[in-house]
């Protein structure tokens, strides 16, 4: 199995994607360990903030030392330029708000995984010519399962993950699943704000066990 299938099978695998950022290099290091230890093994950062890719490199290090079968890819990636940073820094893989396609070459030349977002048909079968094999339906809020459920047959070879509103929720989570896709995004609805700035990192190790046994439960 190459790289990027092993990816894709083990974000399959979690059926989850915690995704976030905080310009404080040493939150992001102990949300990323609070995660790893609620049994999450496959994290995006967000390249949100001018500290982005400081902070990413630490979170690596540490990730080598103390995490070691976590893999740590990046979001928000919109650049050739800012592809190539975090590619270099050490990312596992690529996720992109959008369809860029200098980003996509730029990614696939180093013959790594790009996730891109999508919102329409469209956007999907440009995607898919691009070479994506996973999308990220984003925002997951504003399209909704229902979404999901109508466009599912028209792209059997694609894999879906919706981001955006996504609910740690029984109802919502069995919807999403239900609908055919193969994993969720979930940011601030599980990182939330209390716990960045109360550092509530038992609760967050706390809700992301409970987020991945609910997965499993509605699969």
């Amino acid at each position: 199995m190459d790289k990027n299938k092993a990816i894709i099978k083990m974000i399959k695998g979690q059926g989850l994607i915690p995704l976030y950022f905080h310009p404080d290099t040493q939150t992001c290091i102990d949300v990323m360990k609070a995660l790893y230890a609620g049994g999450v093994r496959v994290v995006e950062f967000t390249n949100r903030g001018a500290e982005a890719l400081d902070n990413f490199e630490a979170m690596l290090k540490v990730r080598d030392k103390e995490c070691h079968e976590l893999l740590l890819g990046i979001g928000t990636i919109k650049t050739k330029k800012d592809a190539k940073a975090f590619m270099k820094a050490g990312a596992d893989f690529i996720i992109a708000p959008g369809i860029i396609e200098e980003v996509a070459e730029t990614v696939h030349k180093e013959d790594m995984l790009w996730i891109p977002g999508c919102m329409t048909t469209t956007e999907i079968m440009k995607a898919e010519q691009a070479g994506a094999s996973l999308i990220k339906l984003f925002p997951g809020n504003l399209l909704g399962p229902g979404f999901m459920s109508a466009i599912r047959e028209l792209f059997p070879e694609l894999l879906f993950m919706p981001t955006g509103g996504v609910e740690a929720e029984k109802g919502n989570l069995s919807a999403w699943f239900k609908s055919g896709v193969c994993a969720v995004g979930m940011g601030s609805k599980l990182i939330t704000k209390s716990v960045l700035e109360e550092k509530k990192y038992d609760e967050l190790t706390a809700a992301a066990k409970q987020a991945l046994q609910l997965i499993s439960e509605v699969r």
